[in-house]
């Protein structure tokens, strides 16, 4: 498998799955234009890709969702939830498909275990990628961790996983207190002490590389993320993305 994150953060999140014949687009939160030039960063042409799947309808990851899939004539897979909060979105729909968040289903030659997750919106989802004997989970975008959450991401070959904020700088922010209580809440977004708690809890004997995702700008530093993680999970590949540059294909 073939993984490769645009972008990731507050201001806008995309993440290409490759595997086999399949081209799969998780979120797009960029516009046309934007997103067009980051995959020629990468040598990817959006005309290949099979799909877009969606992991909830806040904007960051659902703005740039169906215009780019009325451009390329992309399928958009997405919870009954998720599909219920985006039916106000003016244009007309390209096709869509509603997934069950309780049930795997697959796309070409990925398998795609969906995960309900406790975040603010209306039926939240991440995934974990099969093909192969692989497995490459994305978990960002959740405010608390739950026992099925963590059986869902045992033994993952690679990890794609939320390091949102620092509490301290999340509490001396400018922001707002009820944005504050929001990102800090159960179903807001985890911090990087939650993230390092849940590895230190996941079975990570497969896991061969790690990515800090989702850090927000304003509230968290890479350098914090790389001292949480210096010594959280030894021998595996770490990599932090970013907002305003696409992270590099990875293969595992």
């Amino acid at each position: 498998m073939r993984c490769a994150l645009i972008g990731s953060g507050s201001a806008g999140n995309a993440l290409l799955v490759t595997a086999g014949d399949t081209r799969l687009l998780v979120d797009c939160g960029y516009s046309i234009k934007t997103f067009e030039a980051r995959a020629a960063v990468l040598g990817f042409d959006p005309a290949s890709l099979d799909a877009i799947l969606v992991t909830h309808e806040h904007e960051d990851h659902l703005g740039g969702v169906l215009p780019l899939a009325r451009k390329y004539a992309l399928p958009v897979y997405w919870s009954r939830g998720t599909s219920l909060a985006a039916s106000a979105k003016p244009g007309v729909r390209p096709v869509t498909h509603e997934f069950s968040p309780h049930a795997s289903f697959a796309i070409g030659d990925i398998d795609i275990l969906p995960v309900p997750v406790p975040h603010d919106a209306r039926e939240p989802t991440q995934f974990v990628f099969r093909h192969g004997g692989v497995q490459v989970g994305m978990l960002t975008d959740l405010g608390s961790l739950t026992p099925h959450v963590l059986a869902a991401y045992a033994a993952c070959t690679a990890l794609i996983l939320e390091f949102n904020h620092d509490p301290t700088l999340l509490a001396e922010s400018a922001y707002p207190a009820t944005l504050k209580a929001r990102v800090a809440s159960a179903y807001g977004h985890l911090s990087n002490a939650q993230s390092v708690g849940f590895l230190a809890q996941l079975d990570t004997s497969r896991l061969q590389r790690l990515v800090a995702a989702h850090l927000s700008e304003r509230t968290n530093r890479p350098t914090l993320v790389a001292e949480c993680l210096a010594q959280s999970v030894p021998g595996v590949v770490v990599e932090i993305a970013r907002q305003d540059a696409v992270l590099p294909w990875f293969e595992v």
